[in-house]
């Protein structure tokens, strides 16, 4: 049977997280900031995964339920700050948020 290589897992899970990474680093709206976390949060998933297939091992899987809350965690946690911001200065761009104090 073929199966896909693990470098072709690696490689898509390395362009997911470079695309998370400039997506948190360029852009100003908050919930895109978020989206572009959980993009990099699910290419390490992929790696666990792939690592964990590829090694025969159910650890990797694991850790992937564990990021999994974590990350639905961050997007509770981050939805309602975001909504706060909101309602305070009628924006949801983060440059605009510089301080804590409303």
């Amino acid at each position: 049977m073929n199966t896909i290589p693990l470098e072709f897992y690696l490689i898509l899970s390395a362009i997911l997280f470079s695309i998370g990474t400039v997506g948190v680093l360029t852009r100003r709206n908050a919930i895109v900031v978020f989206m572009s976390i959980e993009l990099m949060l699910n290419s390490v998933n992929l790696t666990f995964v792939s690592f964990s297939a590829f090694l025969g091992d159910v650890a990797g899987q694991i850790f992937v339920f564990f990021i999994m809350a974590i990350a639905a965690g961050e997007a509770t946690i981050g939805l309602a700050i975001v909504l706060a911001l909101f309602r305070q200065k009628q924006t949801v761009y983060v440059d605009e948020a510089n301080s804590l104090k409303w």
